[in-house]
Formats: C-alpha cells, structure tokens, sequence
C-alpha cells in the first residue's frame, strides 16, 4: 500500500522541528509538500519534498491526503476547515484554536464529513509522562493528593515574534498550557474547577509570560506552571502520593535531539539521563526511577494507522477540545480573579 501524501504547512519553529523530521521518519506517511516563503530552506533540508508558497495549492491538490498545521494559532481553526472542506484528513498542532467554540466548529465539520481530525498533543510521549503514567498504574505512589506540573524556561530577552506579541494565540498560557492541561486530563479527566493567575513579568514583555493554575479535584489539587522568568528551570514533576512521592527535574529531550538533527529513532533517542526520584513516605528513602525512552515518533505512527483504519486516533478532537475548555477557563479566571467551575 502506497503511504498517503502528507502536506506540511508552515516551516516555522513548529514545522522545522518537530513535524518534518517525524513525518519524514514515519514510513506510513511520505513528507509530499511544505508550504513556506522559504524554498531554499526546504530545498536544503527535505530535498524530496515539493515547496510551494500558497495554501490553496495543497488544498487544490487530490493527491494530498493529509494536511498538517503547523502555522500561527489564530490560523488553526480556519485553515482545518479550509482542508476539512477540501476532502483533506487533518492533523493541527496545539492549542486546537482560539477558543472552545472555534474548536467545536472543527470537530463537529471533521465529524459530519468523516474525515480524520487529530491534535499534536506530542507530549504524550515524553519519557518522564511515560515514566509518571507507569508509576500511578502501579500503584506505588498510592493515590495522588498533589499533582505539580512546571515548564518553565530561562528567556529574560522580549523576542519579536508572534508567541510573544499582545495577539490572538501569543502568550505562555496558549503555547505550553496545552501540554500541560492535555498531561493532567489523561491522568485524571476533566477538573471540577480552574483557577488560574496570568502575568507579564518581563520589561516590555506584550505577552504573558507567567502562568500558574490550580485544578480542582474532589481528592487532589493539580498544580499547572509555566514561564519564561526562571533562571533555574529545573522542577519537571512533584507528584505527591498516599505512599510516596515522584520528583522529576529537567525536560524530555527529543526537541534538543530534533534540534540538533538527531535521526529520529535512532540510538539513543529519547532516553532521558536524568533518572526521576522516588521517595518512599513511610522511610523517606531514595530510589532513582529511570524512565522509558520518549517516543514522540509513536504519534505519526498512530496518525498513519488510523488513516488506513488500522487503529485509532492518537489524539481524537473530543480529547483536545477538553483541553481548549480548561485553557480558556483559566483565561476567564484570571480576568475575574476567582475559580471557574467546569460543568
């Protein structure tokens, strides 16, 4: 069976990084054409790839079968409907959209069309998520009272970039929230409540850069925290359990290795060598816990199995729109200074 034509929209920081490389590394899948104002840059990475510089091009093109988009946030919703319309499968990367409503019009369109729509939630697959889901089946932790959640970064400098301007989309809050909320809601499911502080720290910051959230369970609290103001951006994980606790520290490592042009897959990636923490509450004794190998490959990897009905949708639109509702939940809080109760 010949592997469907993927198309590549946006050649950015997203598309370079992560989409190009791991389509291009799923051999279910064949990187067709990247949409971009830069040609020669694509040329020179993806030799095999077709660039063109309009999106109606792919849309015009029947031997596209998948469109991914990786491009600005505010252009999310409307260019999945733009490729739902035209017949195309779609992949979106996060957040889903501006807002839940947004969202619902892609995922009810997809639906009435029957067209394959997922979210790149990748960090799914991260090797400490990974670790952290084994160490909760287990049971070891005992149940979770305390779930904390950090990714934080070092960036004192104001950039001039879109993630960084007062618009639609910009902010920490939309760019690394959406990890965030999507880990905890695959842990525990939807929260009763949502309160969420967000600030510009930074001299001539426009956007958030400061985020800390407070998810409301009947029988733990899930504390969510990212910015950009944290000389020492070390706390991953602290996840405190009726047994014992888990301690992780530093990020997965399969964006530094993408970075660095690591073939994906290849020896050594995704495996994280700084082990977590397990503290057994009863002796207080420390045990170093490694974690399996990250494996965000294992997403387009399911992407392709389920447009050939092979399996099913890694990330299906219902879970990233749950993800959209806490996200904007913690926007509302902030502007009312108060908890917003999920129905």
């Amino acid at each position: 069976m010949t592997a469907p034509n993927v198309a590549l929209v946006g050649f950015g920081y997203a598309g370079q990084t992560f989409h190009a490389p791991l389509i291009a590394a799923c051999p279910g899948l064949r990187l067709h054409t990247i949409v971009t104002s830069r040609p020669d840059e694509v040329a020179a990475a993806w030799p095999g790839a077709r660039a063109v510089p309009a999106f109606e091009t792919v849309l015009a093109d029947p031997e596209i079968a998948l469109v991914v988009l990786a491009t600005p946030n505010a252009l999310h919703a409307p260019q999945a409907r733009a490729a739902l319309e035209a017949g195309k499968a779609v992949v979106v990367d996060k957040p889903f959209a501006l807002s839940p409503a947004e969202a619902r019009a892609v995922a009810d369109l997809a639906r009435a069309k029957g067209l394959f729509l997922s979210v790149f939630h990748n960090r799914r697959w991260d090797a400490d998520f990974l670790s952290l889901q084994q160490q909760i089946a287990s049971g070891v932790l005992g149940a979770v009272r305390t779930f904390e959640s950090h990714f934080d970064r070092f960036r004192p400098e104001v950039r001039d970039r879109w993630r960084e301007r007062d618009g639609p989309g910009g902010g920490v809050w939309n760019d690394l929230g959406p990890h965030l909320i999507d880990q905890a809601l695959v842990l525990f499911g939807r929260p009763l409540g949502v309160s969420c502080d967000l600030a510009v720290l930074r001299e001539g910051g426009q956007a958030v850069d400061w985020a800390h959230a407070v998810l409301r369970y009947a029988d733990k609290r899930v504390i969510l925290h990212a910015d950009m103001t944290s000389p020492a951006p070390d706390l991953r994980f602290a996840v405190q359990g009726a047994k014992a606790s888990w301690l992780k520290s530093g990020l997965d490592v399969q964006e530094d290795q993408l970075k660095a042009g690591v073939p994906v897959g290849g020896p050594g990636w995704g495996v994280d060598p700084r082990p977590a923490t397990l503290v057994d509450g009863a002796t207080g004794g420390r045990t170093p816990a490694p974690c399996p190998p990250g494996d965000y490959p294992a997403y387009y990897a399911a992407v392709a199995a389920a447009l050939t009905g092979q399996g099913p949708n890694p990330v299906p639109p219902e879970q990233a729109l749950a993800v959209m509702e806490v996200l904007e939940a913690g926007i509302e809080s902030n502007r009312l200074r108060a908890e917003v109760a999920l129905a």
